[in-house]
């Protein structure tokens, strides 16, 4: 019975331990992570914040390649953290034990999760923490974690054509895109200066590739609202926080288990096979021809103000 009892007041890390199955599973914890929330079903608890205070560990499943010390290849703790914001900043609950659900279920959204454990307690309604601690699985979630996932942002992807860079309307562009609900990420192609050339194929793809984020960061310097971003995290980051985003391919592409050939140059291609990656709503292309396919909506313009 001690034993039981220690258990259960145990930090959940040792909880997921004892309970663990025979598959080894890494995990990720994070330990008193405290916000002020307004939150309860009381009267008194209404129009007022109070602390609480947050346990989760997330069971995960090993990684077998090598790591590279890559953070796209590996559960962030942001994902935890930002999986609390999310649902903290939905609506006002009443109950913890609703709160809990909801942050397992968008933890257990991403496709590293198996299993979490999340603890939550309130700080400030007496002389100790007065909490709840819940496990879910990914197992458990069933179709539910779908109807979750589709909540997940569906950006806007813009493709802009050395021309739309180097326009005097860039600004007020921006001005637009900032002010939509909906994310922006941005697009660009090779830069109009000679590049150089390698008789290898994967030499010349690296080149192609480098030079297209060169674009990236001119079109970056036009406007600090263009943020260059290259890994998917960053994206998904950058879209949840309303920040303009201009994509940096190499990472994605190199990476990506199958590839986004393309024949040398062909960025609007390139465009396309990133908003399917992305489940964008639509591409958008600004002063260039459309792609011969794409998996979403694709439109062309000259003028953005007539498409945002």
């Amino acid at each position: 019975m001690p034993n039981e009892i220690h258990l259960a007041f145990s930090h959940p890390s040792e909880r997921s331990l004892v309970t663990a199955g025979e598959d080894p599973r890494d995990r990720i914890s994070l330990r008193d992570h405290i916000v002020e929330v307004e939150i309860g079903a009381f009267q008194a608890e209404r129009g007022t914040t109070q602390r609480i205070c947050f346990n989760v560990v997330v069971e995960v499943t090993p990684f077998t390649g090598p790591l590279d010390d890559d953070v796209d290849r590996i559960l962030s703790y942001d994902r935890v953290t930002e999986a609390i914001a999310y649902e903290l900043a939905a609506e006002r609950l009443n109950l913890l034990e609703t709160l809990a659900e909801k942050v397992a279920e968008r933890i257990l959204m991403e496709p590293q999760a198996l299993r979490t454990f999340v603890r939550i307690e309130k700080l400030d309604r007496g002389s100790g923490a007065l909490g709840v601690e819940i496990v879910r699985s990914r197992r458990d979630q069933g179709a539910h974690l779908q109807e979750v996932a589709r909540e997940r942002p569906h950006p806007r992807v813009i493709y802009l054509s050395n021309a739309a860079i180097a326009s005097d309307d860039l600004r007020s562009w921006m001005d637009l895109l900032q002010a939509s609900d909906v994310p922006a990420i941005l697009c660009v192609g090779l830069p109009e200066s000679a590049l150089p050339h390698a008789d290898q194929k994967l030499a010349q793809r690296r080149i192609d590739l480098l030079a297209m984020e060169q674009n990236a960061w001119v079109l970056a310097g036009h406007d600090p609202r263009c943020k260059v971003v290259a890994t998917r995290t960053e994206l998904d980051w950058a879209m949840k926080n309303g920040q303009i985003c201009v994509w940096a391919p190499s990472k994605m592409v190199l990476d990506a288990a199958h590839g986004a050939n393309m024949p040398r140059g062909d960025a609007i291609t390139l465009a396309a096979w990133f908003s399917g990656q992305l489940s964008a709503r639509e591409l958008l292309i600004i002063g260039g021809p459309p792609p011969e396919s794409a998996l979403i909506p694709v439109r062309v313009t000259d003028v953005l103000r007539s498409a945002v």
